[in-house]
């Protein structure tokens, strides 16, 4: 049986089918650095815990849900771009009656 692909299909490769390779890592290195910080720290293993569930978990859901098929790198790189680069402009209408 043959599949024939369109040329302007767009194959991502990812881990167990839900997540990117590239999310996948900043997810990992996300982690081990909020383990990291929160061992140095919090003496209480349940404090651990609790915040290392509440400053990960945000980001794994986001990285398996997605935010319009992007990669988490990629996201990243459009928050921080628009951080440096915000503008915001306000158009002054005058009109006189």
């Amino acid at each position: 049986m043959k599949f024939v692909f369109p040329q302007n299909y767009n194959f991502k490769s990812k881990l167990l089918g839900i997540i990117d390779y590239t999310s996948a890592i900043i997810d990992l290195i996300w982690g081990g650095i909020v383990y990291i910080i929160l061992n140095l720290i919090f003496k209480n293993f349940q404090i651990k815990i609790f915040f290392f569930i509440v400053l990960v978990l945000p980001i794994i859901i986001i990285s398996i849900v997605g935010i319009n098929g992007e990669n988490m790198l990629n996201v990243m790189m459009y928050f921080f771009k628009y951080l440096i680069k915000s503008k915001v402009y306000i158009y002054n209408k005058n009109t006189k009656m």
